[in-house]
């Protein structure tokens, strides 16, 4: 039997929770194990049920979603946050992709988007909010490129790769445009990483746009 996805909601607002677990409990593969109003109960909560997916929200009274989302990734490197928000912001929204944050939804999502940004999560795929992936783009093409020699260590493929990547391509994506097996997709990826010195894909991701080589 295929195990669920563990899913916490962090979310100062009662209705969103109520809202969320209920529509996210018909999903099949998803359990909805807590609920947290604010962040520090979303740390509890998270040493408690140790889950595979944090849904945060970013305005909270007390500990914000950026610092909530720090914290768990100090302490579960592994767990991927979902930000789901109302806000646009640069002042939260790159701060938050900093401190870890593994895709970036709107509250104006549909449901089945929640879900399927969970379940991609699972995968290791992250997911942007189209106007996200925008603001980013146009704010790394605006902003002078960084002088960033680490990618001239990159192969040819590991380029095609890293493009693939910043897309958001999973790596059976990958696989199926380059035709090449999945092993070897996962191959370059860690060689990826290793070779720019960055943590995750999303962190991958980003050098990639802020160097100009996403496009």
């Amino acid at each position: 039997m295929e195990t669920s996805i563990k899913v916490l909601l962090v979310d100062d607002h009662e209705m969103v929770r109520i809202g969320l677990a209920a529509v996210l409990g018909t999903e099949d593969g998803i359990e909805v194990v807590g609920e947290a109003g604010s962040g520090e109960e979303g740390i509890r909560l998270a040493h408690e049920y140790n889950p595979d997916v944090v849904l945060m929200d970013l305005v909270m009274d007390g500990m914000d979603g950026i610092e909530t989302t720090r914290q768990l990734m100090k302490t579960f490197p592994d767990c991927k946050v979902i930000v789901l928000t109302s806000y646009l912001d640069d002042e939260k929204m790159y701060p938050v992709i900093e401190a870890g944050a593994f895709s970036y939804l709107l509250k104006t999502s549909r449901a089945t988007e929640v879900a399927d940004a969970i379940r991609a999560a699972a995968r290791g795929q992250s997911v942007l909010e189209s106007q996200v992936a925008s603001k980013m783009m146009n704010r790394f093409r605006n902003d002078a490129k960084v002088e960033a020699p680490a990618y001239k260590e990159l192969t040819e493929r590991e380029m095609e790769v890293l493009r693939l990547l910043a897309q958001g391509k999973s790596n059976q994506d990958i696989a199926d445009q380059l035709i090449i097996g999945i092993k070897t997709v996962k191959f370059h990826v860690t060689n990826i990483l290793a070779k720019l010195d960055v943590e995750d894909r999303t962190q991958a991701a980003i050098y990639a746009y802020k160097n100009g080589l996403a496009e």
